[in-house]
C-alpha cells in the first residue's frame, strides 16, 4: 500500500496512491476508511506524508559514507526538528548565513505502534512502513571551527527535512536501491542492504531509552559522499518501490 497526504482546496487529507489517482481516505495514516472519492494526482499538492511527534536520525550508518573511519559499535542517534519538514516539490531554502548545505539521501522508517524497550523482533513488527527522506544539513554549522554544541541548526533549519512522496507498507525495506540525482546526474547509488545497522536494530536500540510513539519517524543514514547544494539546483532521492522525492533549492529571500 502507498499512502500519501495531500492538499486539495483548503484542507489536507490522506489517500491511497493507485497509479495516477488517489483514493481519498477518511481518518489518518493508521485509522481510516475509504470515502469513495478519487482524485487525479496531477491536481493535488502532495505534502510530507506523516506528521510525526518526533524525528530521530542515524549518523554513520554506511561504510561508504564513513570512508576510512571505523564503523560505530552502536547506532549513533541525533534529533531533528519536526519544524524542518517539507513535502515533495517544496523548496529547500538555504539561509543567508549558511555556506555549505548538503543533501543526505535516506530511507525513513515510520513507527506504527508505541514501543518501549522493544526487542528486535518487536521493533520489526512495530515499523508501519517506509518513505524517502533528505536530511539536509550545513556542514560548517555541523563540523566547522565555529560549530554549535549540538546539530540543532545544521540539521533542523526550516526546510531541511524533505520527506515523501508516500509511505509504503508491505515492502522488504532491507534491500532497496537508493539513488540520489543532483540536477539529473546520479551522484549516489547504493542498497539499503549495506546499512551497518538495519531498521529493527535501530528501532530496538532507540526504544531502550526513548519511547517511540505511533507516527514517529527515523532517518536511517545516508550512503556515500554528499555534495553541496546551490540555489537553482534540483535534488532527487529515489528509493526502489517507494518513489522519487524531488525538491528544488532556493536562496532565502
Amino acid at each position: 500500500m502507498k499512502y500519501v497526504r495531500y492538499r486539495n482546496g483548503a484542507g489536507a487529507a490522506y489517500g491511497l496512491l493507485d497509479g495516477d489517482a488517489v483514493r481519498e481516505l477518511r481518518g489518518d495514516l493508521f485509522d481510516h476508511e475509504e470515502t469513495g472519492v478519487t482524485h487525479a494526482i496531477a491536481g493535488l499538492q502532495l505534502l510530507h506524508p506523516i506528521q510525526p511527534g518526533q524525528i530521530l536520525c542515524v549518523g554513520r550508518n554506511y561504510q561508504s559514507h564513513l570512508g576510512e573511519r571505523k564503523a560505530p559499535a552502536r547506532p549513533e542517534m541525533f534529533l531533528k526538528s519536526v519544524s524542518s519538514l517539507i513535502g515533495p516539490g517544496a523548496p529547500i531554502v538555504i539561509p543567508a548565513e549558511a555556506s555549505n548545505v548538503h543533501y543526505e539521501s535516506e530511507l525513513v522508517l515510520v513507527i506504527g505502534t508505541r514501543l518501549k524497550r522493544a526487542s528486535v523482533e518487536q521493533a520489526h513488527d512495530g515499523i508501519f512502513g517506509v518513505t524517502c527522506g533528505n536530511d539536509a544539513c550545513d556542514r560548517v554549522w555541523q563540523h566547522g571551527p565555529d560549530k554549535d554544541m549540538q546539530w540543532w541548526r545544521s540539521k533542523s533549519a526550516d526546510t531541511f527535512g524533505p520527506l515523501g512522496p508516500c509511505v509504503v507498507t508491505g515492502i522488504d525495506y532491507g534491500n532497496l536501491l537508493i539513488q540520489t540525482r543532483l540536477n539529473g546526474e546520479i551522484v549516489t547509488r547504493e542498497s539499503t542492504a549495506d546499512m551497518i545497522f538495519d531498521g529493527p536494530t535501530i528501532v530496538s536500540f532507540v526504544s531502550q531509552w526513548m519511547t517511540l510513539e505511533r507516527g514517529d519517524v527515523i532517518y536511517t543514514g545516508t550512503p556515500d559522499v554528499s555534495r553541496q547544494l546551490h540555489p537553482g539546483d534540483t535534488i532527487e532521492v529515489e528509493i526502489e518501490g517507494i518513489g522519487v522525492l524531488r525538491n528544488p533549492v532556493v536562496a532565502e529571500a
